[in-house]
């Protein structure tokens, strides 16, 4: 049966939901078809308040800079996220650079179809929305653009695309990024530059030493845990044969002491809800926007446990945390969570042929992405390497569709990959997490080399359902090179 996940992260207020403002420019004089002007704007807000966003519309006529100034300010306290921009009738190009100015975020430019019928131009709106877009571009203002009838279908789909776009670049943008430790040995194709960062995004990263992590842990009382505890126990997932083959499950034994905050008597589901309350208070009295944390070989080594039950509830849960001191990789999962298309598995690329990668890591990838129950449903089991719990052992399902991109740093800017396919069920049974990603779209063996000439990290992102049109909308609101 499937497991119950909660959307923790939402509820707690981690991941947002987007929030539109809609900015109706309009005219100080009537002008074309005033009457078509005023049935499109009726019919432009009946198609935003459709979406699941709520809409605010500080003015039905924003035609000079004061009233401009009124409404920009009027959606920032309304704590829009997603400004868009439309003109029913061709507005005063003159006020886009004064947008640039009170709204340095990426906005949507909207245009409406003329009037099918008669000989008289009835709204220049594609001709007013294309000089104010063009002017913003020159001065370096990130948008999105849509031109379609406000009932039409793919006009809906365009703009709830493009609005969850520009609300994922926002949820990164300003933010305060997590790290615990640094990188994991060697990794250093995950180094976090704070200068880049603050550059690039106007985020911070804020350090945190292992050390803080490893005695909160060790601080709690069984009775602090009890919500935790049964948390992880209403999972229901069992104890694997490896697991079973290494000396556990301990933790059902009468030996297991749930009292003990290390080590090998100390009970593995006990451990895994220190871990959790730990990461969850320390992103909640932090303001954290998203986490990377050191695993190895500090967590092992000191606790006697991994992390990774616990992370795989929190990505389940769409927290953007990471393992090994991947800062861009939980970058990543706060993109696709803010997007509302996660949970994203964070995945090292082990092996590739013409067509398939296999996608494999140490154990916690979102219980979504495995089967409900029968051959590779999640379970837990040991590390593949020292045998330490508490892992979880689990096959990424076949059949799915998917896309596997990635974003990093290199060279002083942000690339960007991506490749859409779909999972197979892997042929050959393997500790961890285990999957394999199939695609025609390129050839693996030159686009991997490729991607690994621009720097690319050795963690893969791979999310449910075809998104490379929203993922590359998104790389290009961030200034991100994709190819």
């Amino acid at each position: 049966m499937a497991i119950d996940i909660t959307p923790a992260a939402r509820n707690a207020g981690i991941i947002q939901t987007p929030q539109i403002g809609l900015l109706i420019m309009g005219r100080k004089r009537a002008g074309f078809d005033p009457e078509w002007g005023a049935a499109t704007r009726a019919r432009i807000l009946e198609t935003l308040e459709a979406l699941p966003y709520p809409v605010t519309v500080p003015s039905e006529n924003i035609a000079d800079e004061q009233t401009l100034r009124e409404a920009v300010e009027a959606c920032r306290l309304a704590g829009v996220t997603v400004i868009v921009v439309v003109q029913p009738t061709i507005s005063d190009g003159r006020l886009a650079p004064l947008l640039s100015r009170l709204w340095p975020g990426a906005v949507l430019m909207w245009a409406t179809p003329e009037k099918p019928t008669g000989r008289m131009i009835s709204a220049n709106s594609l001709v007013g929305t294309h000089a104010m877009s063009a002017t913003l571009r020159h001065l370096g203002h990130p948008l999105e653009i849509v031109y379609g009838a406000p009932d039409g279908t793919d006009t809906v789909g365009q703009i709830d695309r493009s609005i969850r776009a520009i609300h994922a670049v926002d949820a990164v943008q300003g933010r305060i990024l997590g790290l615990i430790g640094s990188h994991a040995p060697g990794f250093v194709d995950f180094h976090a530059d704070p200068v880049f960062i603050d550059a690039a995004l106007g985020s911070q990263l804020y350090h945190l030493s292992p050390v803080e992590l490893i005695q909160r842990v060790r601080g709690y009382s069984a009775e602090d845990l009890r919500d935790e505890i049964a948390a992880f126990a209403a999972l229901g997932l069992n104890w694997s044969v490896d697991a079973q083959e290494a000396g556990l499950p301990a933790a059902t034994g009468a030996a297991a002491d749930p009292t003990a905050t290390d080590g090998p008597d100390a009970d593995p589901l006990t451990v895994q809800a220190r871990y959790y309350r730990a990461f969850r208070e320390i992103i909640d009295e932090n303001n954290l926007d998203t986490l990377a944390f050191r695993c190895w070989p500090d967590l092992p080594s000191e606790l006697g446990h991994w992390p990774y039950l616990a992370l795989a509830r929190l990505v389940s849960e769409g927290f953007p945390v990471a393992m090994e001191g991947d800062v861009d990789g939980a970058l990543c999962g706060r993109i696709v969570e803010s997007a509302g298309i996660g949970p994203v598995y964070l995945s090292d690329w082990l092996h590739h042929d013409a067509d398939t990668i296999t996608i494999w890591h140490t154990g916690a990838a979102p219980f979504q992405m495995a089967p409900a129950d029968g051959p590779g449903a999640p379970e837990l089991s040991v590390q593949f390497n020292n045998k330490l719990p508490t892992v979880v052992q689990s096959t990424i399902r076949g059949g799915m569709d998917a896309t596997l991109f990635r974003i990093w740093r290199f060279e002083g800017e942000y690339h960007m990959c991506i490749l859409e396919g779909e999972t197979v069920t892997p042929e050959r049974d393997l500790m961890a997490t285990n999957g394999i990603f199939r695609t025609d779209d390129v050839d693996i063996r030159d686009w991997f080399e490729d991607q690994v000439q621009r720097g690319m990290p050795h963690h893969v992102c791979i999310v449910e359902g075809h998104h490379g049109e929203l993922l590359h909308r998104v790389g290009r609101l961030m200034g991100a090179i994709a190819r």
